[in-house]
């Protein structure tokens, strides 16, 4: 009988990939670099069996824009997976499958409820597409000095105020592994003729293991983009945007091309359709292995003493609704160090690359190609620089998010007149461009809000902590944008 393991186990566009080179096809279209005939320094770096499979669309192959073929085939396994109606292959990040999420449930003046921790690209889609940000503003734990998830309760609030609505935006989970009741949040919002659109750039993996937190598919989420290349095991810039039974696919197909490059990359594609079909065959096997490795991880760094390697004790039904165990966050505060502190030095002495660092915290991220040799190797760097550089922890920053006054939406305070101002100079002013530390990419200030002797000290502190800042003009921070008013 055939199954869906069955199914699953193909790969439609790796095999016409192959099938296609084998007809040693002389190429007088693009790539320039003919599969890596032009230099041998493409080969040289990136192996010739990577090279010769960079095509461009053709019949054979299919076309992503406007898929009937191999692509198509690959998008409907990807969705039988991932227990969605319909997929999509996205080669420019979760990023764009974010904007298409938001370009699909709101126009210019609609109303979105949100988070204001959500990632760069969902404020980028604001701008672009005119939407008004009603803004729920998560919770903190004053402890770890971070920001969570929603509670029901400010959702309620939030629908109440403005029941015209048009979609609510949810993190699942936020970088911090945390979540909301997402369950719940979709009964209320579709209850309230609201579509759901999740943000799971950090939960690919909540699909195919054990005793993770529910996935916005199961959820009964209208909309999901999840990150197949940060824990699923494709290749960087690759996503995937799934849509249930609410929401008209080929409009969103529509959506996708107003902004997708009409030259996908067939490398991210085909890696796409490898990663699906080993998370759906093996998925649980391997995540299972993935929480075991994390758990063993925090249990020794909680040994250390002073780290703080947080789990599922932080769990309050509220806005820690549930909890991923796959992320390995560390408090680092008790060391005297800030996070970025920490993320530095495991770089530079230990050569151990992290996730991120932010003002208390780091994050490792513990997916399908770890091992625990590796992990080993991580704790001992830990335990290494406690002794080296413990010190006084009182003079450290205690908290990581800052609630916005938000006086515009981000669009028209984007495209307002501005003008620059020093970063001292601008109290009371409202911002015109973002400022974020990068990653994670949430931002401390967006277009709209207003700047505050708070935010300036943040940034500040952050700046001097080795925090890399983005999203202004000046690439300093010395000098920020401001609306005319």
């Amino acid at each position: 009988m055939y199954t869906i393991m069955n199914r699953q186990e193909k790969t439609p566009i790796v095999e016409a990939l192959r099938q296609y080179r084998k007809k040693r096809i002389v190429s007088f279209d693009v790539p320039g670099h003919k599969q890596g005939k032009s230099t041998k320094v493409l080969i040289d770096v990136l192996g010739e069996k990577c090279v010769q499979i960079d095509y461009n669309s053709s019949k054979p192959l299919d076309n992503a824009t406007h898929p009937i073929g191999v692509i198509k085939e690959a998008q409907e396994l990807m969705a039988e997976a991932f227990k969605a109606k319909e997929s999509f292959f996205m080669v420019g990040g979760t990023t764009s499958a974010v904007q298409a999420m938001i370009f699909t449930a709101c126009k210019y003046g609609d109303k979105i409820i949100l988070p204001r921790n959500v990632h760069k690209s969902a404020i980028n889609a604001l701008v672009l597409c005119g939407a008004v940000p009603i803004y729920v503003n998560p919770g903190v734990n004053k402890e770890l000095g971070i920001s969570l998830g929603m509670s029901i309760e400010n959702i309620k609030k939030a629908i109440e105020k403005n029941p015209d609505a048009k979609a609510i935006f949810v993190n699942n989970p936020t970088y911090y592994g945390i979540c909301s009741d997402l369950k719940k949040i979709v009964e209320l919002a579709h209850k309230n003729n609201m579509l759901v659109l999740a943000d799971e750039a950090h939960g690919t993996h909540f699909y195919f293991g054990d005793n993770l937190p529910i996935s916005a598919m199961e959820a009964g989420a209208d909309m999901s983009c999840v990150s197949l290349h940060k824990t699923g095991g494709s290749l960087t810039q690759s996503s995937a945007l799934l849509i249930n039974n609410n929401v008209n696919g080929n409009h969103v197909r529509q959506i996708i091309n107003l902004t997708m490059t009409t030259s996908p990359s067939y490398i991210l594609m085909s890696s796409l359709d490898i990663a699906r079909s080993e998370l759906a065959i093996n998925g649980k096997e391997i995540f299972k292995k993935v929480i075991n490795m994390a758990d063993y991880a925090r249990k020794e760094i909680n040994k250390i003493g002073d780290y703080y390697a947080f789990g599922e004790e932080i769990i309050n039904n509220d806005d820690v609704y549930s909890f991923d165990n796959t992320k390995l966050c560390i408090h680092t505060r008790k060391i005297g160090l800030a996070g970025i502190e920490v993320y530095d030095k495991l770089r530079d002495e230990y050569n151990i690359q992290i996730e991120f660092g932010d003002i208390g915290n780091v994050l490792a991220i513990i997916s399908v190609g770890d091992r625990t040799l590796e992990l080993e190797r991580l704790i001992a760097a830990l335990a290494e620089l406690k002794r080296k550089y413990k010190k006084d922890y009182t003079h450290l920053f205690d908290h990581e998010y800052i609630n916005p006054i938000v006086k515009y939406s981000p669009q028209k305070a984007f495209y307002s007149n501005k003008y620059s101002v020093k970063l001292d100079n601008s109290i009371g002013k409202t911002s015109a461009e973002f400022v974020m530390a990068y990653p994670p990419g949430i931002p401390i200030i967006a277009p709209g809000e207003e700047i505050t002797q708070e935010i300036i000290t943040y940034i500040k502190y952050a700046k001097e902590k080795g925090c890399v800042m983005q999203g202004t003009e000046d690439i300093e921070l010395n000098n920020i944008q401001v609306m005319e008013e």
